[in-house]
């Protein structure tokens, strides 16, 4: 009898325990089955780079080799203008290329402004394995490179110069809202494993000023994974990301309970509320995955979409917004 009603008191306390732990957000392992492999990107060019994510996905490969191989792909598709081979310059004629890539457990890799070089997340891989730095910039970056063996190459391809040269004869700085904004992809990825990575490469907002980076390299703000929690990815305007650091922001939220959903969107609604007198210049968007393999995305206005590819198939999935 005095077994039974031990074991009745025990049940009783777990059952008090789990209750605040659940309004929390958080979930037992028995209640909550992962979605593995999983990864996501922004954008339409998404689609193409998770195929090539979900190659070394499917063959139990690793997250980190996963999204370096997708976000290559539009790195060296010379019809892709705004990320490496391909990209628009910035106003003195200069494609400079920016890309960071981070692992499960805080390995992390960086280089901005890098000059020449087709596939910048791959330098920032090296960055991240072969050195004691974080981050190079500039001549320093294309320096390492190519004493990596990466070949120089040009990446203003014709088109990118016409467009310059056209540009050049008003030298208007405007940027358009999803176009001189669709300027990213950020992939997010879990491995059979359970083990989060992130990679982001860009060339920047066209007909940026000599020097400018965004948030795309700048782990926290364009892209941040916690093993323990979940990733999450950013895209549009850097510079408002980087004010709050947008990425670190949404894993951070997910750390306290919120969904992947649920932590976009209050990442966006800080940024809606700092920006609310400029709506009309700049866009904003989130993709997030915990580590259960749940998703989430939501961006300031209309424009924005991502893919997901997963056990069910690959898709482009349009995001929901806050400005209507």
């Amino acid at each position: 009898m005095k077994n039974k009603r031990r074991e009745f008191l025990k049940l009783g306390i777990l059952a008090t325990i789990a209750a605040p732990l659940k309004s929390f957000g958080f979930n037992s392992i028995s209640e909550t089955s992962t979605n593995k492999p999983i990864v996501l990107s922004t954008w339409k060019f998404g689609i193409k780079a998770n195929e090539a994510a979900w190659n070394v996905l499917s063959t139990n490969g690793r997250a980190l080799d996963a999204v370096e191989t997708g976000v290559r792909l539009p790195e060296g598709d010379p019809n892709e203008r705004s990320v490496g081979l391909g990209g628009r310059p910035d106003r003195d004629g200069r494609v400079t290329l920016d890309a960071c890539i981070m692992d499960e457990n805080l390995n992390i890799g960086s280089v901005a402004c890098l000059e020449h070089i087709v596939h910048p997340i791959s330098v920032a891989r090296a960055v991240m394995e072969k050195t004691p730095h974080v981050m190079l910039v500039g001549e320093g970056a294309l320096q390492f490179a190519l004493s990596q063996g990466f070949k120089k190459e040009n990446l203003l391809v014709a088109e990118s110069e016409r467009e310059w040269k056209e540009w050049l004869k008003k030298s208007n700085y405007k940027p358009i809202v999803n176009i001189e904004n669709h300027d990213t992809i950020g992939m997010i990825a879990l491995d059979m494993n359970g083990n989060l990575s992130g990679a982001c490469t860009t060339s920047g907002l066209a007909y940026k000023m000599h020097g400018r980076v965004g948030d795309s390299p700048i782990i926290g703000a364009g892209l941040y994974v916690d093993g323990e929690v979940g990733a999450a990815t950013a895209t549009g305007h850097g510079e408002e990301v980087i004010r709050v650091a947008g990425s670190h922001l949404v894993v951070e939220l997910m750390r306290h309970g919120r969904s992947p959903q649920q932590a976009c969107e209050e990442a966006i609604e800080r940024i809606y509320k700092k920006n609310i007198k400029r709506l009309n210049e700049i866009q904003i968007g989130f993709i997030a995955l915990n580590k259960n393999g749940e998703t989430g995305a939501f961006c300031l206005q209309k424009g924005f979409n991502y893919a997901k590819y997963d056990t069910t198939g690959n898709v482009l999935i349009d995001s929901d917004y806050k400005v209507k």
